[in-house]
């Protein structure tokens, strides 16, 4: 399980496990949390009241000091997973769903026609649709698009780059993902 931890105004900044969580609380560096408490830690007892400390950890913490990401000047990273999930496992030349392993990355304008690597010039493909395209473009393949590739927001690449989401995490997320977003659909 991850928590999700935001800068102090709310921009999300990484998945960190229970562990570093529970680091950002003994620090006091936590502002605020949202979220259900998902984990207790329980410590020693004080010698002078008797009580045993104990943190409780929420599944999303905002924290204190200087973000570590911009989100206006970050890049994020194209993996095949989170391509895949951007695309909904859907083929962009047949429309069929497939697993994970019966897909590939393919490139609308391709690597040999000096196509970049990135996320405007990629979309999920099914093997024998990215066989059949080959090295050609989908308007030299005659194969149109059925969707357009596009790159993930900040807030969308967050919930691409993690596959246990809890509920109230996603929830959190899924409300600043642009309307126009295939992960809102």
């Amino acid at each position: 399980m991850k928590v999700l931890k935001l800068s102090a105004s709310g921009v999300p900044q990484s998945w960190i496990t229970l562990q570093e969580a529970v680091t950002h609380y003994a620090a006091d560096d936590v502002r605020w949390e949202a979220g259900s408490h998902v984990a207790c830690f329980r410590g020693g007892h004080n010698a002078v009241t008797g009580l045993q400390s104990r943190i409780e950890v929420a599944s999303i913490i905002g924290t204190r000091g200087k973000p570590s990401i911009d989100p206006f000047a970050m890049r994020m990273a194209l993996t095949n997973s989170k391509l895949f999930c951007r695309d909904r496992q859907i083929c962009a030349y047949c429309g069929q769903w497939f697993a994970e392993d019966h897909l590939t990355r393919e490139h609308v304008i391709p690597v040999s026609q000096r196509g970049p690597d990135t996320w405007m010039n990629v979309v999920t493909a099914c093997a024998s649709c990215n066989h059949r395209k080959a090295g050609r473009t989908p308007e030299q393949a005659h194969m149109p698009l059925l969707y357009a590739p596009y790159t993930p927001s900040l807030w969308e690449d967050f919930i691409l780059r993690n596959r246990r989401i809890l509920a109230d995490q996603m929830e959190f997320l899924m409300a600043h993902v642009p309307k126009s977003s295939r992960l809102a659909a």
